[in-house]
């Protein structure tokens, strides 16, 4: 026990140093070393993941004529039965792919609130400063923030709970704009993964924290969601009103 207890601590603390390195130059290789410890580290964690496809400068490399998510989807149809926390297979996926981005199948072990990046960092800042527990978070691109929790399961009163397809579909990410709920049937991007033009998907809180309730973080979330899209609102609200036209 006190064995596997330190040797959580040496991991702990290696991901910490490993968050808070400056971003390489564009055009240099990942520390590969670094990478498949973040990834074993989520494997650690109990979150199954799956390579996903890879960016080749602006293209997905898929090769799909017109990808609707260029480096954002897995390889595999199968990803969900392929998905694993098995050590041994994740370092033979990582050794083989090298370019590869993975993905975390959610709603068997933990759950992903999906929100714009200004509402999520205000609600992770109310959330801290409350001192309520926040689990893992990553920034994905330069929109969106992804708040990872334990997974509510299949609740025995199925009317208190709905499947991720009325809320969240991985190929129709972009018909939900505000929250997102992935759980049984869909997935993340996990950090570390690379997009095109040079945006990436990071840790602002690694896989070392415990994953909390998502009822703990929801109404935080939602109401920095309706405060997101009221501003943005009032945003083309005010553009709109404007009495002639500023250019043409």
């Amino acid at each position: 026990m006190g064995a596997d207890s330190g040797r959580f601590r040496g991991t702990e603390s290696r991901i910490s140093q490993w968050l808070r390195r400056r971003p390489k130059p564009s055009g240099t290789e990942p520390d590969e070393t670094a990478r498949l410890a973040l990834l074993l580290a989520v494997a650690d964690a109990g979150m199954p993941i799956a390579p996903a496809a890879h960016p080749v400068g602006y293209r997905c490399s898929c090769e799909r004529i017109g990808c609707p998510t260029p480096a954002r989807h897995p390889v595999s149809f199968a990803w969900q039965t392929q998905s694993t926390t098995d050590r041994a297979q994740i370092e033979r996926w990582a050794a083989g792919q090298p370019q590869a981005n993975f993905i975390t199948a959610t709603g068997m072990i933990h759950d992903v609130l999906d929100v714009p990046l200004t509402a999520g960092r205000e609600a992770l800042e109310r959330l801290l400063d409350a001192g309520v527990h926040v689990g893992p978070v990553a920034q994905s691109g330069e929109d969106r923030m992804l708040f990872f929790t334990a997974t509510r399961g299949t609740p025995e009163d199925e009317d208190e709970w709905w499947p991720c397809e009325l809320d969240c579909h991985p190929e129709t990410m972009d018909a939900h704009p505000g929250l997102r709920w992935h759980c049984r049937g869909s997935y993340v991007l996990l950090p570390p993964a690379r997009l095109p033009g040079e945006l990436d998907v990071r840790w602002e809180r690694g896989p070392e924290h415990e994953l909390p309730d998502p009822l703990t973080l929801l109404e935080t979330l939602t109401d920095a969601c309706a405060r997101y899209a009221g501003s943005a609102e009032q945003s083309e609200l005010d553009h709109d009103a404007v009495a002639w036209p500023l250019s043409r």
